[in-house]
């Protein structure tokens, strides 16, 4: 079995975002309720039809055991699904697999999926949220070797991956700059977006580093906010308010570091894993993609994950993107709201809500015009997790 038979048999009914961005004086279940109320509202259902949740927590606490607490909060009851997960930005759609195959299988009728983060603080800088990642406990062994070289933090990590890429293939940093520039273009057409300022090639390389070689745009955002979706059966979807994001393909990768030589996490992720499965289930090739809703922490997250997934070669992602073929008006349309780099930081979450806009046909002036399949993919931890959606305003 390859998973055809669940090709188009769940859709996203809904979709919710809470206020979004530098928002100051609610905590991370504020958000999280707040955008499963405006997820319901936005399928057309009561509180009283939900009957799963699961919840992706960032670094804010939220929800307790398994979700319970957030359940609590959201005042929803009886549910026959409820779990908290977390692979860092793979969870978005790792959620939505798994609520899929409950609705498909009659284990559920309409599960949320939803993250949610406050680590913004007034007077306090966007990376000083993230400062304690990591740090709770003392590393031992293999793993206290990168602390003892000095390399600390998911920036230092993020910034060495990139480097080998460098070393390997070529690519340079205003390459990976014609990443951020393309998704400013497109973040300039997004109301909701944090940044929608001009920004060129010469204010990327103008930024200033934070752990070379990226630059200071080549890095996300940090917000506070909250996004949910809805996953409903398509029979049951298609009778609903919104149009229907279809799911045509889910997979995951997890190729996991052994930290040996040979293993090359840092240019090789668990997308191709993640995308066979996807794309064997819905029937398409990479040639049949419109729409690209790209995992982007990093500028050089895109360039890998395009990479992996064979929209070029290995090591040809930089010239690849160099052209400006990812922005508004070129061959390959790559996170149509601004992504995480001009956007919003939501994780996983980020990329799939413009996923769902782009299916339903509803990005106003960002709207792609052909939009048949949408490609969504979720990156977690340091290259460790990979996800895979493909959606469809078409049940098949």
């Amino acid at each position: 079995m390859d998973g055809r038979e669940l090709k188009g048999v769940a859709a996203i009914s809904g979709l919710g975002i809470s206020e979004m961005g530098r928002v100051y004086g609610h905590d991370a279940q504020h958000f999280a309720a707040e955008a499963i109320q405006r997820a319901i509202e936005d399928a057309g259902l009561r509180k009283d039809d939900i009957d799963g949740l699961l919840v992706n927590p960032g670094v804010s606490p939220l929800g307790g055991m398994g979700g319970v607490g957030l359940q609590n909060y959201a005042g929803l009851t009886n549910l026959r699904l409820l779990s908290s997960m977390n692979c860092g930005g793979a969870t978005a759609n790792v959620m939505v697999q798994y609520a899929a195959m409950h609705v498909a299988h009659g284990l559920a009728n309409h599960v949320v999926c939803v993250f949610a983060d406050a680590p913004l603080q007034p007077n306090r800088g966007g990376g000083a949220a993230y400062a304690s990642m990591g740090r709770t406990t003392r590393p031992s062994g293999m793993g206290g070797l990168y602390s003892a070289f000095g390399v600390m933090g998911i920036n230092a990590h993020y910034a060495l991956a990139t480097r080998r890429h460098m070393a390997m293939y070529g690519t340079t940093s205003e390459q990976l700059g014609a990443i951020a520039v393309a998704e400013r273009q497109w973040a300039a057409m997004n109301p909701i977006a944090e940044h929608r300022e001009p920004m060129t090639l010469e204010d990327h390389q103008a930024s200033r580093w934070v752990a070379e070689p990226l630059h200071l745009l080549d890095c996300c955002l940090v917000s506070n906010g909250g996004v949910a979706v809805i996953v409903s059966r398509a029979e049951e979807a298609k009778d609903m308010r919104q149009p229907p994001a279809y799911i045509w393909g889910m997979g995951q990768g997890h190729p996991g570091d052994m930290r040996r030589r040979g293993w090359d996490v840092e240019t090789e992720t668990g997308a191709p894993m993640s995308k066979e499965k996807a794309f064997a289930m819905a029937g398409i090739g990479v040639g049949d993609i419109d729409v690209v809703q790209a995992y982007d922490c990093y500028t050089y997250t895109v360039l890998v994950t395009l990479e992996d997934y064979g929209f070029c070669a290995k090591g040809e992602g930089g010239p690849f993107v160099a052209d400006g073929k990812l922005g508004p008006g070129g061959a390959l349309p790559t996170n149509t709201g601004g992504g995480q780099l001009s956007a919003f930081y939501m994780w996983g979450m980020t990329p799939l809500s413009e996923g769902v806009i782009q299916a339903r046909g509803q990005g106003g002036d960002r709207q792609v015009e052909k939009h048949d399949v949408v490609l969504v993919t979720g990156n977690g931890g340091i290259l460790d997790h990979h996800s895979t959606l493909v959606l469809s305003p078409h049940s098949h």
